[in-house]
């Protein structure tokens, strides 16, 4: 595999739509409102290219940290990484590291003054320290001794930072107010952000067992971890549609929910499954799942 094939796949492309979901929905419930800002479609743009960013440095971060501690080995369910197959040496990831987190932070600086400009310094420090706060979490996912996804932490970062942040965060940059009714999108969108989290903590709970890695899954165990990815997911469900009725959208726009068919599918699988290799194939499901719903859900916003 060429050098390029090897950091393209490092980035994990499969994750990169779920990532942009929080931006997508925070968007979306901003557009009624603030449509009207002249730099609106260029905060879009940027909000989406930071986010990209951020998850493909959490990305490399991950298979940094998995890989120097030895959690991605022969005992791993899922692909092989970058590191654990010797494609990219611990040099050249670190480097990778180094260039996201920078690129991640000069889109953050350019977000930042298009929603802010000069006038409003507080806020656009507040962020930017929010922005550093994005890059240190995807970093220390899985880095140094006190990497918290070691912990059973994951679930928590993935919950603040694709859900809250993502869509609370993209609706405020917009017009610098919040809605409280758009805690219930956050919700929606983290949960299902976490839901893909689950089911790769579940396929690999057993050998993230063997070496120490205490996910939320592994301290739940199998059974549990089942009941709670089946809570988060119906959540997310309810969520969506309980802002889409305060929203007091067209009956038509309810098309969204066809978007619940798949997920609906996936939970009767994870109810079913014996065979945590299978869980797999369920990653990308949720994943453009989520997407999917969030698309759907935005179109219903806007139109």
């Amino acid at each position: 595999m060429s050098k390029t094939k090897t950091w393209i796949s490092a980035a994990r492309l499969r994750t990169l739509p779920l990532s942009i979901s929080g931006i997508i929905v925070g968007s979306a419930c901003a557009f009624p409102y603030f449509a009207h800002h002249p730099h609106f479609y260029l905060i879009f743009t940027f909000a989406i290219l930071t986010t990209l960013l951020f998850q493909i440095l959490s990305n490399f971060a991950n298979d940094y940290g998995d890989g120097v501690k030895g959690t991605d080995n022969e005992n791993r369910l899922g692909p092989q990484r970058a590191l654990q197959s010797g494609l990219l040496s611990r040099e050249e990831l670190k480097k990778g590291i180094v260039f996201t987190s920078g690129l991640s932070l000069i889109s953050a600086l350019i977000l930042i003054y298009l929603s802010f400009g000069k006038d409003h310094f507080f806020t656009s420090l507040f962020f930017f320290v929010l922005g550093i706060s994005c890059v240190a979490a995807a970093i220390k996912y899985t880095v140094g001794q006190s990497a918290y996804g070691y912990r059973g932490l994951g679930d928590v970062f993935v919950f603040v930072f694709f859900g809250l942040v993502a869509v609370l965060g993209s609706f405020y940059l917009y017009g610098q107010q919040l809605n409280p009714w758009v805690i219930l999108p956050a919700i929606a969108v983290g949960n299902l952000s976490i839901a893909v989290l689950n089911i790769n903590n579940m396929r690999d709970l057993d050998a993230d067992k063997m070496v120490g890695k205490n996910t939320l899954a592994v301290k739940l165990g199998r059974s549990k971890a089942k009941r709670y990815h089946y809570l988060i997911v119906l959540f997310a469900m309810i969520a969506f549609v309980v802002y889409a009725q305060q929203s007091e959208i067209a009956l038509w726009k309810y098309a969204f929910v066809l978007g619940y068919i798949p997920l609906l599918k996936h939970l009767v699988f994870v109810k079913n499954n014996t065979d945590p290799k299978a869980l797999d194939s369920q990653m990308k499901i949720v994943a453009l799942s989520t997407f999917l719903v969030s698309v759907l859900f935005s179109l219903a916003l806007i139109l």
